[in-house]
């Protein structure tokens, strides 16, 4: 019979998928599963049928309560908020959680901001049916609730997804020639180039943390945007910045360095054409456990 530590462990990618994308913060999912491990150690095991729907149960509560007193918080971030990126300079090896994730399912940045019009028990719902694919018995008897119950906060949920999803499918070359491009554009300052990139509605939005510089406030139209890049250039003038490929939530995106330090950490939505989404992600906190050779 395995040990405690050992049965964890074969679970913990999924919980650890569970957790990321219920919180959108790794480091609020290493938390939840530490909490969820002490408690399996104190269980009763001998009188526990599947430990895989035990711990998926306690995960899920427990990321439930973490995510109320989340929500709390980022209506009091300062500018936008994004969710803490998991990234992979080159593609992540089949045993780390970073791939444990994408295997799962869609965790892109985009993704994870449309979870966070769900409240949090529509949001586990959602997750736990469409993309962990449990049936509706076991959903409800991990959240507590009736089948009807649960069938009625995934209506909802699967109605507030489909209204922010992308709708675009962009294979990953096409996705790394945008982002040459967005490169291109956005270092050169060339308003035409960046026009040109930009879709008409374009939004940025920059994560800052009230602790770097970044908008406030999220930006829309492509003249906003570049006039925001326009800036940024001016402000590069007299400093380095640099790029480096990396995938970042399962998606191809970048990393940006200013004077050699790691700066942010920049994912696109696209068309295969023009970028309609720009997500960059600057807050020290959300970058400290990014590891590049």
């Amino acid at each position: 019979m395995p040990s405690p530590a050992e049965s964890f462990l074969t679970h913990k990618p999924r919980l650890f998928g569970l957790a990321y994308r219920m919180l959108g913060s790794r480091a609020d999912a290493e938390d939840v599963l530490q909490d969820a491990y002490l408690r399996w150690q104190e269980a009763r095991r001998d009188e526990i049928k599947s430990p895989e729907a035990w711990l998926v149960t306690v995960v899920t509560r427990l990321s439930i309560d973490r995510l109320r007193d989340a929500k709390k918080e980022r209506e009091a971030y300062t500018g936008p908020w994004l969710p803490e990126p998991l990234v992979a300079e080159e593609p992540a090896s089949s045993e780390s959680p970073e791939r444990a994730v994408e295997l799962a399912g869609d965790v892109s940045m985009a993704f994870l901001m449309v979870l966070e019009r769900l409240a949090p028990e529509e949001r586990a719902v959602f997750l736990l049916r469409e993309v962990f694919d449990m049936d509706y018995p076991e959903v409800a008897r991990m959240l507590g609730k009736s089948e009807a119950a649960c069938r009625q906060l995934l209506h909802r949920a699967k109605e507030r997804v489909r209204e922010g999803k992308p709708r675009f499918q962009v294979n990953p070359a096409a996705h790394r020639r945008l982002l040459e491009r967005f490169v291109a554009a956005t270092g050169s300052g060339k308003r035409e180039d960046m026009l040109a990139l930009f879709a008409k509605d374009v939004r940025f939005s920059g994560d800052g943390g009230g602790k770097v510089p970044s908008a406030l406030r999220v930006l829309e139209g492509a003249e906003r945007v570049v006039r925001f890049y326009t800036a940024i250039r001016r402000f590069a003038s007299v400093r380095s910045f640099t790029y480096r490929h990396a995938e970042i939530n399962g998606e191809p995106g970048l990393l940006r360095f200013l004077d050699g330090e790691l700066d942010a950490a920049i994912t696109l939505v696209t068309d295969g054409v023009h970028i309609l989404e720009i997500y960059t992600v600057r807050n020290p906190d959300k970058l400290r456990r990014i590891h590049v050779s």
